[in-house]
């Protein structure tokens, strides 16, 4: 059987590729995408087990690319990563319809968690 594939989801390619060696670790392989419109067309094309992405990006914020991910695959894990303090509509959107929630910085047992919780063969 394959490894599980996660989609992570940031424009920040340092942290991106900082995901994808944490992921590597647990054996879970990964791809990126920079942003939210990537990601839905990665999604469209491959299967995934899990999406990992960040908040604050440019033109589809995290909550966004949240939303329109659970209205296409209701059934997909999405895993938000934030560094910053989130407002309050965003809150109710998070904790509704993010499975799960990492402040920034993370550690690998913070990934590994998720992953345990999640990671499934795509």
């Amino acid at each position: 059987m394959g490894r599980s594939k996660v989609l992570i989801v940031d424009d920040n390619p340092n942290m991106s590729a900082l995901l994808s060696d944490m992921l590597d670790v647990f054996e879970f392989s990964s791809k990126q995408a920079k942003g939210g419109h990537e990601a839905l067309d990665m999604l469209g094309s491959e299967d995934f087990s899990m999406v990992i992405t960040d908040l604050r990006m440019p033109e589809m914020s995290g909550s966004q690319l949240l939303k329109s991910i659970k209205e296409k695959y209701p059934d997909m894990p999405v895993v938000v990563i934030s560094g910053f303090n989130v407002a309050d509509d965003e809150d109710d959107i998070l904790s509704t319809m993010a499975d799960a929630f990492i402040n920034k910085p993370f550690r690998m047992d913070d990934i590994q968690k998720i992953l345990n919780k999640f990671g499934k063969a795509g």
